[in-house]
């Protein structure tokens, strides 16, 4: 039982950041108004490969991974949307 619960903190441990690093990419687009040097194509693929995985953790009973990929689906959109945004002529 105690190398469950070692595993599944390293799972929430590595989870968390990765979607701190993630939240910062974010977060910095929208302090600088600016989406240069992203990729449109990023935070579609991203949240392609965020929707599978959620999908295939739920089929497998991970939780760690439906959680972190549920959430870096939501990362993935917020990023899109900043990302066109940002990078949409005459922007705001």
């Amino acid at each position: 039982m105690g190398a469950q619960i070692s595993t599944e903190l390293l799972g929430w441990a590595s989870s968390f950041t990765l979607l701190l690093t993630i939240t910062a990419q974010i977060g910095r687009q929208w302090k600088e108004r600016s989406a240069q040097g992203v990729s449109r194509w990023l935070f579609f693929g991203q949240l392609a490969a965020s929707l599978g995985f959620t999908i295939y953790s739920v089929l497998v009973h991970n939780w760690v991974f439906v959680v972190t990929n549920g959430l870096m689906a939501l990362s993935a959109i917020v990023g899109a949307v900043l990302t066109a945004r940002f990078k949409a002529p005459g922007k705001s």
